[in-house]
């Protein structure tokens, strides 16, 4: 039997600290559906949640979540009526 190196798992305030936020915005994040995590509390769904998030789960969550350039649109200026004269 062939045994690998666990994956280290990280905790709600360690993902917070990664991106400048609180943690319980990464718990909102998890209870959303947005974040995948492992509650690895002895009864769960019981009481308090111990969330762990492991990095393939965090890299999903970064590309979903990544910002795309969009088109610049250029902005259509209104004809001018050749018999106003604008003054302004």
């Amino acid at each position: 039997m062939i045994r690998t190196a666990p994956v280290p798992m990280m905790t709600p305030p360690t993902v917070a600290r990664r991106y400048g936020v609180k943690a319980e915005k990464v718990i909102g994040w998890i209870r959303r559906g947005e974040l995948r995590a492992i509650d690895v509390s002895t009864q769960a769904g019981v009481g308090r949640p111990r969330f762990r998030i492991s990095p393939a789960d965090l890299a999903v969550f970064e590309n979903q979540r990544a910002a795309v350039a969009t088109p610049k649109l250029s902005r259509r200026r209104r004809q001018q009526d050749p018999a106003v004269t604008q003054y302004f």
